[in-house]
């Protein structure tokens, strides 16, 4: 397979419709950088393509064209097996990410067996001043960090962020809205004390009020900490 011939097989599966619609979900994507191509269907390519030799050519054709084309990147740094290989073609691939929905499909399979060793980039990632490698570290973060190999500390560098960029915001208070349905105990703390931005501070108890995962008495406790509430 050429990078012609993996390009003619994506636009196999152009949805021109679904297209319109994605674009209106991803406001910081032109219209025209979007083929229109379901989840499922880049999920099929991925299956035919396999290991076909074209696969490093195209994972160093950085950037891409198309949306599409970062959606199937995404999918392919997610199945590398090896560690170093891993980390090495995501931060590669960083710099290019300009939209949310690519941000968070990130969630490559090797990264729980190497927690340990990840959580150092993990935090430099957070710690950078571009929107979308800090949202990238806190999507990493929240999928990896909040069930047995969570600590406290680890919330400590994303409730002292300070951002005026939405899609920061909006991934910080998502992620403390998880740390509260996993975390309870110590990411209630976080919210007493007002360790976020006000915004940030209302939207996670917003976010955390809507999953079925907290209990009713857990929330009506969150909706009495947020800010505005009338006494």
């Amino acid at each position: 397979m050429t990078m012609e011939d993996l390009q003619q097989l994506l636009f196999q599966y152009q949805d021109t419709a679904y297209g319109d619609f994605f674009a209106r979900l991803v406001p910081t994507v032109p219209r025209e950088k979007i083929i229109g191509i379901r989840s499922p269907e880049i999920k099929k390519i991925v299956r035919q393509i396999g290991d076909d030799p074209v696969i490093p050519v195209f994972l160093a054709s950085l950037p891409h064209t198309w949306h599409e084309e970062n959606c199937l990147h995404v999918m392919l740094i997610n199945r590398i097996r090896d560690y170093d290989a891993c980390v090495a073609a995501l931060e590669q691939f960083i710099p290019y990410i300009d939209n949310w929905a690519i941000n968070d499909a990130i969630n490559p399979a090797c990264f729980k067996k190497h927690r340990a060793e990840l959580i150092g980039r993990v935090q430099g990632w957070i710690a950078s001043e571009e929107t979308y490698t800090r949202r990238c570290g806190m999507r990493i973060l929240l999928a990896n960090y909040l069930d047995e190999d969570f600590r406290p500390e680890y919330l400590d560098q994303a409730a002292d962020l300070r951002s005026e960029e939405y899609y920061v915001n909006i991934m910080t208070a998502w992620l403390f809205a998880e740390a509260l349905v996993k975390q309870w105990d110590e990411a209630v703390k976080y919210i007493e004390t007002r360790r976020l931005d006000p915004w940030t501070h209302n939207k996670a108890i917003q976010k955390a009020c809507e999953s079925y995962r907290v209990p009713d008495e857990r929330k009506a406790y969150l909706r009495s900490l947020k800010y505005g509430r009338k006494k």
